[in-house]
C-alpha cells in the first residue's frame, strides 16, 4: 500500500481545504455580508486613526505612537486572513495553496505577537502618565517608544520564524483539510499524524514568553495604576485617570481573553470547531472593534478627526 504521509515541504504543489463554515452553508451568505461590512469598516477606521495620529499637532503623544502602530497592525493583521475567507465563503472554491498557507500563518503570527507586545508598551505608557506624571516626558521619549515598537515587531518576527521552521516539517497524513477559516499554527498541529510533542513544547515556551508575560506586565501595570488613582481625593480626578485607561483595559480584554483560551491548552488537544470561532473573534472582530473603542472614548481622537474633516471641508469650498 503506497504511503501517504508527506510533510508540509512535500506537499508544496498542493492546496489545503479550509472548510469554514461549509458545513452550515445556510450561514455563509451572512457571514460573508457581515465580514465585507466590518472589513469596509476595519480600513476606513484604521487609516483615519493612522492619518489623524501622523497629521493633528495635538496628537504626537508617545500614546498616539503606539495607537498609530496598533491600527497598523490591526490592518495588516485582518488583511492577512479576510480576502482568504470572504473570497472561500463567497464561492464554492474553499482551498489555499501551500505557499498561501505558510505566508498566512507566518504573517498572522508575526502580526499577532507583535500585537501583543504594543499593547504591553501602551500600558507602560499609561503606567507612567498616570504613576509618574512629574517624570512622564523625560522616561517616555521618542525614542525610546520607536525603540519599544521596533522590539515589538522583531520580537513578533522572531515567533514567526520559530513556528513556521517547525510546521512546515510537520507530517501530515496524507489529508490536507483544515477545519478552520484560515491557515493557523494549532490548526496545522492538530492536522499531523506525527509526534508532535517538539511543535506542543515551543508553542508553549512561545505562548509563555509573548502572550502571558505580557499579559502580566499590562496586569501589574494596572494593579499600580488602580493603586495610584484610588490616593486621588477627588472623584472628577479618578474618573479622568481611569478614563484615560478605560479604551486600552477593553482592547487587552477583547484581544488576550480569547487568544489565551487557544493558545494555552496544548495544540494537540486543540479543539478546532471551538477554536476557529474564537480565533476568528479575536483575529478579525477585535482589530474591527479597536479603531471605534478607541474614537468614541477618546476625546482628543474625536476632536483630531473633527478638526481634519473640518479642514477638508474648507478646502473643497
Amino acid at each position: 500500500m503506497k504511503n501517504v504521509n508527506h510533510s508540509l515541504l512535500e506537499v508544496a504543489a498542493e492546496n489545503f481545504i479550509l472548510l469554514g463554515i461549509s458545513d452550515r452553508p445556510w450561514l455563509e451568505r451572512t457571514i460573508f455580508v457581515i465580514l465585507l461590512v466590518s472589513y469596509i469598516l476595519d480600513i476606513l477606521g484604521n487609516i483615519s486613526i493612522i492619518l489623524v495620529s501622523q497629521l493633528d499637532a495635538q496628537l504626537q503623544s508617545p500614546m498616539y505612537i503606539f495607537l498609530s502602530h496598533l491600527s497598523f497592525l490591526d490592518l495588516c493583521y485582518t488583511t492577512t486572513t479576510v480576502p482568504q475567507i470572504l473570497f472561500n465563503t463567497g464561492s464554492s472554491t474553499k482551498t489555499i495553496s501551500y505557499g498561501g498557507c505558510t505566508a498566512q500563518y507566518a504573517l498572522f503570527h508575526w502580526l499577532g505577537c507583535t500585537e501583543c507586545i504594543v499593547l504591553a508598551a501602551m500600558a507602560l505608557d499609561r503606567y507612567v502618565a498616570i504613576c509618574e506624571p512629574l517624570r512622564y516626558a523625560i522616561i517616555m521619549h521618542r525614542s525610546l517608544c520607536h525603540g519599544l515598537v521596533a522590539m515589538s515587531w522583531i520580537s513578533g518576527f522572531g515567533n514567526s520564524l520559530v513556528q513556521v521552521v517547525l510546521t512546515v516539517q510537520l507530517l501530515l497524513c496524507g489529508h490536507h483539510v483544515l477545519n478552520n477559516f484560515f491557515c493557523e499554527v494549532p490548526a496545522l498541529i492538530k492536522l499531523s499524524c506525527a509526534d508532535t510533542t517538539v511543535n506542543d513544547v515551543t508553542v508553549a515556551v512561545l505562548v509563555g514568553l509573548f502572550l502571558l508575560i505580557p499579559l502580566a506586565l499590562i496586569l501589574l501595570s494596572y494593579v499600580f495604576i488602580a493603586r495610584a488613582v484610588l490616593k486621588i481625593q477627588s472623584s472628577k480626578g479618578r474618573r479622568k485617570a481611569f478614563g484615560t485607561c478605560s479604551s486600552h483595559l477593553v482592547v487587552v480584554s477583547l484581544f488576550y481573553l480569547p487568544a489565551v483560551y487557544v493558545y494555552v491548552q496544548s495544540p494537540s488537544s486543540y479543539s478546532q470547531d471551538q477554536g476557529k470561532f474564537i480565533s476568528l473573534f479575536y483575529s478579525i472582530v477585535t482589530p474591527i472593534l479597536n479603531p471605534f473603542i478607541y474614537t468614541l472614548r477618546n476625546r482628543d481622537v474625536k476632536g483630531a478627526l473633527r478638526r481634519q474633516l473640518e479642514g477638508i471641508q474648507r478646502i473643497c469650498k
